[in-house]
């Protein structure tokens, strides 16, 4: 029976990936152990690992995560003091209101909720 998934993308930096998630998007560091290659942050029920990956060159990183949210407007407006690059907050055609961001290693993070 299936429960969750956490997904894991690339990072050049662990040092640089937490503090883009942290200050950023508000995630939280959740590893009990620091391992050197290996980071794990959380936020709400959303938690996403990441992998050393110290040669990765952003320009051909296709790492994405589509994340479900609720109450997508006042997390599009809380994201857009923090002066990162964001899409625009649209509906899109399959009836979700979208929006997505770039980290530091080009992995997309594209957030929706049903519009219906």
């Amino acid at each position: 029976m299936l429960l969750a998934i956490h997904p894991k993308l690339p990072m050049r930096s662990k040092a640089a990936t937490r503090d883009f998630y942290l200050h950023n998007l508000g995630f939280k560091d959740i590893g009990q152990v620091d391992y050197p290659d290996y980071l794990m942050v959380r936020l709400d029920e959303v938690e996403i690992h990441f992998f050393s990956f110290p040669t990765l060159d952003p320009a051909t990183n296709d790492g994405q995560v589509y994340i479900r949210v609720k109450d997508i407007e006042t997390w599009f407006a809380s994201l857009k003091t923090t002066g990162i690059r964001l899409t625009e907050l649209k509906t899109m055609p399959w009836k979700q209101k979208e929006f997505s961001t770039w980290d530091i290693d080009n992995n997309v993070l594209t957030f929706g909720e049903d519009a219906n």
